[in-house]
């Protein structure tokens, strides 16, 4: 279908559409995308759910096309793909990078990372290839990276290091022959004639300039032809202009200075550059190596092969060829290969990797035990659920990676600042040339402060100062088992005023256990205990199971249940050891004629206390009461009490009554309670605290609490939740303790204050010593040579100030 010609420099898209189930879905979005302005043919499938879209993309937008088919009541599934972007140098290429993708037709978002030098692409036309085109006619060199590539930079990392250490050492050698002839020459009387050692000194700088430089050199010559400046361009000009000089005053000297007198060169000016700037480098490379050291961490903790039962016998295979439902066996000492269920046998596994506590957790059969963990002490066997890209580690890998991808807002600020940066310092130093040209003592003078100028002026650091912090930040968090979605979350967290707590599953344990055993008469608590457990053998409640849970725990021997009869909404009725029980709440006894006001005082405190009371009666006499609660986590109330010390307000939101979340609530030191509150109205209690300009952080485990932790300002999961409330979440917690929540936030401030004060002085160095170069107040202490080892230093401080990160406790 369409409804004009398409127009010269028209773009064919192809759109992943779902929702759609009928002849005239299709007709409707065809129609739709047709009353698009710039769309020119729109032809849909319901087949393959995709649309055929010819637009002109000087008119419409991926984004506009994407609002078109939501407005319609379908949804749009664009593609992600990530790309291995080389050749940046600076800020101002990811600038470049990034407008150069984003200018793709049917790409909706582009990202691109200086610190991973990698581009994360969210766009609709299936395939990469016009994403690399469009990097590759912008200067620079990309790859497509797949999920299993891993950690996709290694082999590219390595190879980069490597080639840099290469040109560094030969650049060290002769620049320092260079250095050292020159100076012993001005020195000592060597009996060599100048123009002979300016020979020599052309001959030992020529290699620095042209081979150890080269990748400035070729930058340059790229940025160029795509009528674009950045850090190439800088070192490259400043550097050629040293060398062009000190080259033409060797070969005809005549040319810039005066008949009879001895001309000065810059050999070691432009050598030491270049040499300087490589060992920044350098120095940059191997830091930036290890701020992926916790992705490297993890990825290196999964083991090789696994040990699979097929039919009687056991069988090493590669882990790759491991599939669902296998039958596994880890012995002692072992790592687990792969996610799954413990069919046979108890151990204890050390998940510290996975959740951060360092207590191995006890497991029997249906525990579920994850890849990569490391198994303590007994032999099991278990089934596989989750194997390759599946895994919980595989996972965390992947959330880690996209985190240390993304960028905090204020790094687009940077980036485009380091984009216009680069022309501007242009402008400064012909400025600086001409000035000194017609007020200084002579050319050399002009064209060493001007050299100055462009290499101190390089915004390296800039583009270095927000994903270099953000990249050890996640990752740090990784290793307490803390996973944060990203630069954005790391913003907001570190914002928070208040913290709203979910109560069961989140502050409590989520499983009711037995508190209290009161008896009556010559009964003794066990006795008490094993007739109810008798009662409750089998029960699917709860309350049951807790009465059950407890009597095993205490080893008592099991009674034989005679008779069974519920009591809807009471309790109880059995016949155990002869003996006629009832067990149920308040009003089982009053209808069975049971006079229990002899428990009345001891029921009423148990249940100010937030327990839910149990009573029971023998052979129509009150026998005793049971209590029973959801406990509060064992380090709930000092988590409560860091996030106080943070100066975070804390509130409970629960659905249970106000007297039970109360209690809870005074168990754990929270003041502000919202009790009785049902699960769609959790969002809305959000929604009121942020009414007040409060920044709230939602914690919560169920999928209930999703709508909570979506509107919350950040969502925090416990890991040991619903995987629904894990995708809602902002932050997931692997473990179910509550000192991650005061962790997650002070390491969010932590990375954030890293963040400002890399930025400062990243745009501190270049605002204060630029006009210091220009007004040539570095000559008297070495000028460019100065300003090469200034600017070299400036990112290497940037990086070694985020890897500071890596000690946060």
């Amino acid at each position: 279908m369409s409804k004009m010609t398409p127009a010269a420099g028209s773009a064919n898209l192809t759109l992943p559409i779902s929702g759609m189930t009928c002849a005239a879905c299709v007709s409707r979005v065809e129609k739709g995308l047709l009353e698009v302005p710039g769309v020119a043919i729109a032809s849909v499938n319901l087949a393959t759910e995709r649309a055929s879209v010819t637009l002109d993309p000087k008119v419409v937008s991926a984004e506009q096309l994407a609002e078109a088919i939501g407005s319609l009541g379908y949804d749009l599934h664009p593609e992600e793909t990530t790309l291995a972007v080389t050749g940046m140098t600076c800020g101002a290429c990811v600038s470049r990078v990034e407008n150069a993708l984003n200018a793709v037709p049917g790409v909706l978002d582009a990202s691109v990372n200086f610190a991973t030098h990698q581009a994360v692409v969210s766009h609709l036309s299936p395939g990469a290839d016009p994403l690399l085109d469009a990097v590759g006619n912008a200067g620079y060199g990309a790859r497509a990276i797949s999920e299993s590539d891993g950690l996709p930079d290694d082999l590219a990392h390595d190879t980069e290091y490597l080639t840099v250490k290469r040109r560094f050492i030969i650049a060290a050698i002769l620049s320092t022959l260079v250095m050292a002839i020159g100076m012993l020459h001005k020195m000592v009387d060597t009996g060599l004639p100048t123009q002979q050692v300016h020979y020599i000194l052309f001959i030992l700088t020529t290699p620095v300039q042209f081979w150890s430089g080269w990748r400035f050199l070729r930058g340059f010559w790229s940025a160029l032809r795509h009528g674009a400046a950045d850090m190439n361009s800088l070192i490259t000009v400043g550097t050629v202009a040293a060398y062009g000089y000190s080259v033409v005053a060797t070969f005809s000297p005549h040319l810039v200075t005066s008949p009879g007198d001895a001309p000065n060169v810059y050999y070691e000016t432009a050598a030491m550059i270049i040499t300087l700037i490589l060992l920044g480098r350098l120095l940059e490379a191997r830091a930036r190596g290890r701020t992926s050291d916790a992705i490297r961490k993890l990825m290196d903790l999964r083991p090789q092969t696994a040990r699979v039962i097929r039919g009687s016998e056991e069988v090493d295979i590669p882990i790759e060829q491991v599939q669902h439902g296998d039958i596994l066996r880890v012995r002692p000492g072992e790592k687990i290969p792969v996610d799954g269920i413990i069919q046979e046998g108890l151990s204890a596994i050390d998940e510290s990797m996975v959740t951060g506590e360092s207590i191995p957790a006890e497991k029997g059969p249906h525990s579920r035990v994850i890849g990569a963990t490391q198994n303590k002490t007994g032999s099991f066997t278990f089934e596989a659920t989750g194997v390759g890209s599946e895994t919980v580690l595989a996972r965390i890998v992947q959330m880690v990676q996209e985190a240390q991808g993304s960028r905090a807002p204020i790094q687009r600020i940077a980036d485009r600042i380091a984009a216009v940066f680069v022309p501007i310092v242009f402008g400064i130093s012909l400025a600086t040339f001409l000035i000194w040209l017609y007020t200084g003592p002579d050319l050399a003078t002009a064209l060493i402060n001007t050299v100055a100028v462009l290499i101190i002026a390089c915004p390296c650091a800039m583009g270095l100062a927000t994903p270099t912090a953000i990249m050890v930040g996640t990752g740090r968090g990784a290793e307490f088992g803390i996973l944060i979605k990203g630069g954005e979350v790391l913003k907001n967290a570190h914002n928070l005023t208040s913290i709203a707590l979910d109560k069961t599953g989140t502050l409590t344990t989520g499983k009711p256990v037995v508190t209290d055993i009161i008896t009556t008469g010559g009964t003794d608590e066990n006795s008490l205990l094993q007739l109810a457990a008798a009662a409750e053998k089998g029960s699917e409640h709860p309350l049951g199971e807790a009465i059950y849970a407890e009597a095993e725990k205490r080893a008592l021997e099991s009674l034989d249940l005679q008779g069974f009869e519920a009591q809807p909404g009471h309790g109880l009725a059995a016949h155990v050891a002869d003996r006629d029980i009832l067990i149920g709440n308040r009003r089982l006894m009053d209808t069975q004629g049971v006079n229990s006001d002899a428990l009345s005082e001891s029921a009423s405190r148990l249940e100010n206390e937030g327990k839910t009371v149990i009573y029971l009666a023998v052979d129509g006499e009150p026998a005793g009461l049971i209590a029973v609660a959801d406990t509060l986590k064992p380090d709930a109330r000092q988590a409560v009490s860091e996030l106080v010390a943070l100066g975070l307000e804390v509130a409970l939101v629960s659905g249970d009554n106000e007297r039970t979340a109360q209690a809870i609530a005074d168990q754990a030191g929270i003041s502000t309670v919202m009790a009785e509150v049902l699960p769609e109205e959790k969002a809305a209690r959000v929604k009121e605290l942020q009414s007040n300009r409060q920044k709230v952080g939602m914690v919560g485990d169920g999928i209930n609490d999703a709508p909570a932790l979506a509107q919350a300002d950040v969502g925090f999961a416990i890991g040991t939740g619903a995987d629904i409330a894990k995708e809602s979440a902002d932050i997931t917690l692997m473990s179910a303790s509550l000192s991650a929540i005061p962790r997650a936030i002070r390491l969010s401030r932590r990375t954030m204050t890293v963040i400002r004060q890399n930025l400062f002085w990243a745009f501190a160095y270049n605002t204060l010593l630029i006009p210091v170069a220009a007004l040539g107040l570095l000559n008297p202490l070495g000028g460019p040579m100065l300003a090469a080892a200034a600017m070299a230093f400036s990112s290497v401080s940037v990086i070694s100030n985020s890897l500071r990160l890596k000690k946060f406790k």
